[in-house]
């Protein structure tokens, strides 16, 4: 037998927590980890996405990575039908609202994990210092 949708979902998020070399560089991923699913509750998958990637570009580049890890659960590792393989906010904005649900849906069970393991490393203890 293989794995479950949830040990699949937590494997992928383990390596992605793991990934990094070092606590100040987890930090302001971990930061926005946390704060994405209340973003996307709020705002929406689209929304929530826009504000990471600006705020990567602006001034804190490693936050590309949270909305790259995204990507890859969602579009490449689950996977769920895109238009862009590699870009889960382009996707969303060529996709129709059963895509925009099915992602939603996808990214919030991800980020669970993630958010998870990022407690379980302590990222988030020195996220909130």
């Amino acid at each position: 037998m293989g794995q479950t949708l949830e040990q699949k979902r937590a494997n992928h998020a383990w390596e992605k927590v793991c990934a990094f070399s070092s606590a100040k560089e987890a930090e302001e991923y971990a930061q926005e980890a946390k704060k994405m699913p209340m973003r996307i509750m709020s705002a929406g998958l689209g929304h929530a996405l826009a504000f990471i990637l600006a705020k990567a570009k602006d001034k804190k580049p490693k936050l590309k990575q949270l909305h790259d890890d995204l990507t890859e659960w969602v579009i490449k590792e689950r996977p769920i039908h895109a238009t862009h393989s590699d870009s889960l906010m382009e996707s969303i904005i060529s996709g129709d609202s059963d895509f925009l649900r099915r992602v939603t849906d996808e990214a919030l069970a991800y980020l669970v994990w993630l958010n998870r393991f990022i407690e379980a490393k302590g990222l988030a203890d020195d996220a909130e210092k």
